[in-house]
């Protein structure tokens, strides 16, 4: 195969990825728009929000956002990678634009979710406290989004989930416990 073949047929796959994003697009507006399950999804995305806003550890608030900043680009990478590779799906779709990418998981419940658990019991051995948040995360957060068919994880099993979640925690602990934060003077 030549180069000039591999832009071609780069070219059709895109081509593909633009069709398959059109007719999520609109399953969106078709099928899930305004359904008590396209409304539930989009209280993921905002409801944690409110609530770290309003029971955060003020004084901790740039730490505590860059470990869930940290937590979007790594739980995006990974699950962009594991949807092309067809290890698990998310068949209700909230946004028409870029149907993989806007999910509550990456931009809400992970971050947010890591956050709240990372600023509570803040002395707690953090192996436990990681073990623990990943176990209700993947035992019961996942369990019950295939339970409402939010998540299909096809052969995909919990205790991978289990792995994934405690890597994401330990990953947003680390940024949060550097002590090289100072204040940017003039």
């Amino acid at each position: 195969m030549s180069f000039k073949q591999g832009l071609t047929d780069s070219e059709r796959a895109y081509d593909q990825f633009t069709d398959s994003s059109s007719l999520f697009a609109k399953i969106v507006m078709e099928d899930f728009l305004f359904t008590w399950q396209w409304w539930f999804g989009i209280a993921l995305f905002v409801i944690p929000w409110i609530m770290w806003f309003a029971f955060r550890k003020k004084e901790s608030t740039g730490r505590l956002l860059l470990g869930g900043l940290l937590t979007i680009v790594l739980s995006l990478t990974i699950d962009l990678a594991a949807l092309s590779l067809g290890l698990w799906s998310y068949p209700v779709v909230l946004i028409p634009l870029a149907p993989f990418l806007f999910l509550p998981y990456h931009f809400s419940l992970a971050p947010v979710g890591i956050m709240f658990a990372l600023q509570i019991k803040p002395n707690m051995n953090s192996f436990l406290k990681g073990v623990i948040f990943s176990a209700a995360a993947a035992f019961l957060g996942m369990n019950f989004f295939n339970a409402i068919e939010f998540y299909n994880p096809k052969s995909w099993s919990t205790l991978y989930d289990f792995c994934i979640f405690l890597f994401l925690y330990y990953a947003a602990y680390t940024v949060v416990k550097l002590d090289s934060f100072k204040r940017i003077e003039p």
